[in-house]
């Protein structure tokens, strides 16, 4: 997320393509307000937490299914 926030961000520094790079910076920092109650920074944390929460059950879960094939 930030990396494509910081892409259209330095788009928008070229001259003559800061109209087009304006336009996908705003939309993320809409869809990131959106997750954070107003605020893109937390938008951010929230989004990442949550990967990394669902990332660990698969984790989890892949480790206990591999232990229970294993004992079969």
């Amino acid at each position: 997320m930030s990396g494509s926030l910081a892409s259209t961000w330095l788009l928008t520094c070229i001259p003559g393509f800061g109209s087009i790079g304006q336009i996908p910076t705003n939309m993320l920092l809409a869809f990131l307000d959106t997750f954070g109650g107003g605020c893109a920074v937390q938008g951010m944390l929230t989004i990442g937490l949550v990967c990394g929460f669902v990332g660990a059950l698969f984790d989890i879960y892949a480790f206990c299914s591999f232990r229970t094939q294993k004992g079969n």
